[in-house]
């Protein structure tokens, strides 16, 4: 069945979403990941809630579209403002749970942007009209901290930082924390580390257990107690268009995520 764009809804709901940026400017540490299946787990429990896709690869989107049933994406919702919200909102297969997609286009947002002064603001004014409608907004952002994360950031009311378990784990993360005290320090005031995740962790090792060890002397309590394992039917599950939670339900990958999802609402 095709996807269905989005109709404007007569029972919107009535309070501000809480916008949480899925950020870290490494590459292959989870982020797309935890972005979808923490947005489904946000819905399977009952709040609506929106996946954007601000990733040029577009990997959120290809994991519930058909990229040729995509007909306007982030991208032109960003530049073009007679593109309406109800043009680039599709719904999906997981109830609950609606994506704003990606094309390989947004990689020219950063040089159509250049000049304007209201650049780092595009995302979060244009959220403004889709807000009242989710309980969760959940941003994938790309492996940079260019202008696209910049607007995440000033976007969101929440940040969360997946971490690979990995040696060069903190790598580039004073780089993250340094953005984000700048986005705080004049157009996002209020925003609010959610959390550090650590991704890809492997029990069985060593090197995983000294690398978690590390993170939370560095982040303390800000480290979820959920981690996140290397699981093959984590990797799988996008190649059928589906969250862990209907991919595969009894898996170690669902009960971490569905652990994940309570942490998640316990600090919102």
């Amino acid at each position: 069945m095709l996807p269905k764009q989005r109709q404007c809804c007569g029972d919107e709901m009535v309070t501000r979403s809480a916008v949480i940026a899925i950020a870290n400017q490494k590459g292959g540490v989870g982020k797309t990941t935890t972005a979808l299946n923490l947005a489904a787990g946000l819905a399977r429990l009952g709040y609506e809630s929106l996946l954007v896709d601000l990733d040029p690869q577009s990997n959120s989107s290809l994991s519930f579209l058909d990229l040729r049933d995509i007909h306007a994406s982030v991208y032109d919702w960003l530049v073009d403002n007679t593109i309406s919200n109800d043009q680039v909102v599709y719904h999906t297969s997981f109830k609950g749970l609606d994506i704003l997609p990606s094309r390989i286009n947004l990689a020219k947002f950063e040089s159509q942007m250049a000049g304007q002064f209201d650049a780092p603001y595009r995302v979060k004014d244009r959220l403004e009209g889709l807000r009242h409608r989710y309980k969760f907004v959940i941003l994938d952002t790309p492996p940079t901290l260019g202008l696209i994360t910049v607007n995440a950031l000033v976007a969101a009311s929440h940040v969360l930082i997946p971490i690979q378990s990995s040696y060069f784990a903190l790598e580039g993360t004073d780089d993250l924390l340094e953005t984000v005290e700048k986005v705080k320090a004049r157009p996002n005031p209020s925003l609010r580390l959610l959390g550090v995740l650590v991704t890809l962790y492997d029990k069985r090792t060593t090197l995983s257990k000294d690398i978690y060890k590390q993170i939370t002397e560095v982040f303390g309590m800000q480290v979820f107690r959920t981690t996140i394992s290397k699981s093959v039917r984590l990797e799988e599950s996008p190649a059928y268009k589906e969250p862990i939670f209907t991919f595969a339900p009894e898996s170690s990958g669902a009960r971490e995520y569905e652990r994940l999802v309570q942490e998640v609402l316990s600090r919102v």
